[in-house]
């Protein structure tokens, strides 16, 4: 896979100057780069790097004097997190799955699959499962019955999908992902010690003990096109209805998402985050790493959920909060100031005590 300076350029939309006719094999760190390699420079404080490598070429900032950098031509981009979105694109060179069904992979006799579906080694595809167009199923993957797999979708190797899963278009799913488990649904024969601190917020009450008995998952798992789900996440069936992810949304490596949940469209879901049952998420809602969110609440759209937030109750639309419990941020950040004031202000008050009870001379 090889494209000139001139066709990365008109792909991104962005002006280049120089030698156009450079080819270009891959993308590089400007250190690293050598004469075949673009090299990525998109901001001044990378301008020192490209002399340490053999770039000839480089995406730069708008303005930059590429003569001057020793380079034979470059591209200019106004933002660079943009520019890296196509050009990554441009230059992915897949993982190396072979058109066709591979000989060693197992689709049953009843499924659809399209005629330029490619399905790796060991892969198994289940009854009457229906495979869209220009999809690659990678190696020992499983795809369950009456599965829905729409056009151009990605799954990487070990990636399993549960029965009547419905997918959209453009789907990508990291190695390991696991969508269409059952959910964690189970109830006791009689009121639980944790139905009652639930009621009551402490006490248990006298509650025996109890086994546990398994609610099954009849739903399934449905979810949008543009969809991205990262390593080892994992999506559960809902109960009676389907859990539900939007359009556009990415979920990001080791996310759980719980049964009956509903995601809604172009949500970040970041790594380690996990979300309970039932909770009803909106659009656009971001909730930072290792975010934990308590079952049967509503998140409004556009909530933003910083790094290691304990949602524990319903957040009105375009809130940002942070914290255990979330709360405003800002009230968060005051919270926090206080709490360094404490071994201060103990501190303070230990002094004081001993001023008011010191004995007096007269005593």
């Amino acid at each position: 896979m090889q494209f000139t300076l001139q066709q990365i350029a008109d792909a991104l939309g962005a002006p280049a100057e120089g030698n156009t006719t450079l080819t270009i094999l891959r993308a590089a760190e400007p250190k690293d780069a050598g004469p075949t390699d673009l090299a990525m420079a998109m901001a001044p404080k990378y301008a020192e790097a490209l002399a340490e490598g053999q770039a000839r070429c480089a995406v730069l900032w708008e303005g930059a004097d590429w003569r001057a950098l020793g380079l034979e031509g470059a591209v200019f981009v106004g933002r660079p997190r943009m520019a890296m979105a196509g050009i990554t694109t441009m230059l992915d060179r897949g993982q190396g799955v072979a058109p066709g069904i591979h000989p060693l992979a197992v689709v049953d006799p009843t499924a659809e699959i399209a005629g330029d579906v490619s399905i790796g080694p060991l892969a198994v595809v289940g009854p009457r499962a229906r495979i869209g167009s220009g999809t690659v199923i990678g190696a020992q993957c499983h795809v369950g019955m009456d599965v829905v797999l729409g056009q151009n979708c990605l799954l990487r190797e070990m990636v399993s999908i549960g029965a009547r899963a419905i997918i959209g278009d453009r789907f990508i799913a990291q190695p390991g992902a696991r969508i269409g488990g059952d959910g964690f649904s189970f109830v006791t024969p009689e009121v639980s010690g944790v139905e009652n601190v639930r009621k009551t917020m402490g006490d248990a009450g006298d509650a025996k003990a109890q086994s546990w008995l398994r609610i099954h998952s009849l739903g399934a798992v449905q979810i949008g096109n543009d969809v991205e789900v990262g390593a080892n996440c994992t999506i559960d069936n809902g109960t009676i209805r389907n859990t539900v992810i939007g359009d556009g949304s990415k979920l990001d490596n080791l996310v759980h998402v719980g049964h009956n949940t509903q995601v809604g469209r172009d949500c970040l879901l970041c790594g380690q985050t996990g979300v309970s049952g039932s909770v009803e998420i909106g659009n656009n809602v971001v909730l930072g790493g290792q975010t934990g969110v308590v079952d049967n609440i509503f998140i409004g759209d556009g909530v933003i959920a910083g790094g290691g937030t304990k949602i524990l109750s319903n957040v009105p639309a375009g809130r940002v909060i942070m914290g255990y419990p979330g709360v405003k941020m800002e009230t968060h950040t005051e919270i926090y100031k206080a709490q360094r004031r404490l071994p201060r202000i103990a501190r303070d008050v230990e002094a004081l005590k001993k001023t008011v009870f010191k004995p007096s001379s007269s005593d």
